[in-house]
């Protein structure tokens, strides 16, 4: 058998067709014609190669394969309405989800909350924590805030803060390779990476460190993975000042060199571009570039 899908209106035909157990009674509920019924339904039983009703003197009823098909096709329908209402409800409603990194989220975006509220109190704000980058078209989730240089295709990006990044490494590693004099020393090190694998080169640049060799080492997009790795001694890395004062106090992490703002190194806030003026996202979008 063919593995195209079935007409859809083929399939609303039969399905209208077996609940009233008559083509008339589908006809007048999809705005067709009796005869309009029948010829969708005979498509259906061409395209599935199965008799799916018996047509007597006064009326039809349901072969034994038709049994077998209409609740998988109700069930399709069903999951259809349910998930077109949902969407439409979160369109509509004054919810919106936001996915932020755990760092983000705790260090600067809760404590403001209280602004949003004051100025936004229709909109009710859902706060979901992930470092991983975010599938638009298969989350609920309607703007996610994230680190990096902001260049995601096909979705608007909005810096909204940049933040002191600093180079850190282990005392074992530091121990090994000596601290470093002058950022250039770093040129050298075994290093871990970003997912764009673009932060240490804008580091050196904003040095005044001559162009170096394309970056080498493990990258992550996931800022606990590569907190992580640094712990682990794989290599040094840049993190957000605040978000390793912990490891830096206890002595887990050296600090290699001042802390630095890299101005298109920063939390952006991103969404698809076809959804960025949706009232909750526009008015959300305000007031995080403005707090």
């Amino acid at each position: 058998m063919t593995n195209r899908l079935p007409p859809l209106n083929a399939l609303k035909a039969f399905e209208a067709a077996a609940r009233h157990l008559s083509i008339k009674h589908a006809a007048e509920e999809l705005c067709v014609t009796p005869g309009a019924v029948s010829q969708m339904i005979k498509v259906l039983e061409e395209h599935l190669r199965v008799r799916l009703f018996e047509r007597v003197t006064r009326g039809i009823y349901l072969t034994d394969a038709g049994h077998d098909y209409l609740p998988s096709i109700r069930n399709a329908f069903r999951q259809i309405t349910d998930a077109s209402e949902r969407i439409a409800a979160q369109r509509d409603s004054g919810l919106l989800t936001v996915s932020a990194t755990p760092f983000f989220a705790s260090a600067w975006l809760v404590p403001r909350l209280s602004s949003f509220r004051e100025i936004q109190p229709d909109i009710d704000l859902q706060i979901v924590t992930s470092n991983a980058l975010v599938d638009f078209s298969r989350s609920e989730v309607d703007v996610a805030i994230r680190h990096g240089l902001g260049r995601y295709p096909g979705l608007r990006s909005d810096r909204v803060v940049t933040v002191e990044v600093v180079a850190v490494a282990t005392p074992g590693l530091v121990e090994r390779l000596g601290l470093p004099g002058r950022p250039s020393d770093l040129a050298h090190w075994p290093q871990v990476h970003d997912a764009e694998r673009k932060g240490w080169s804008l580091w050196f640049e904003t040095h005044g460190v001559p162009e170096r060799m394309a970056a080498r080492g493990p990258s992550f997009d996931d800022s606990g993975l590569l907190l992580k790795a640094i712990l682990a001694g794989q290599g040094a890395g840049l993190l957000p000042a605040a978000l390793v004062e912990d490891e830096l106090r206890d002595g887990r992490l050296v600090q290699l060199s001042p802390a630095v703002n890299m101005e298109d190194f920063a939390y952006y806030l991103i969404c698809p571009d076809n959804k960025q003026q949706q009232p909750k996202i526009s008015a959300f979008r305000d007031w995080i570039l403005n707090a």
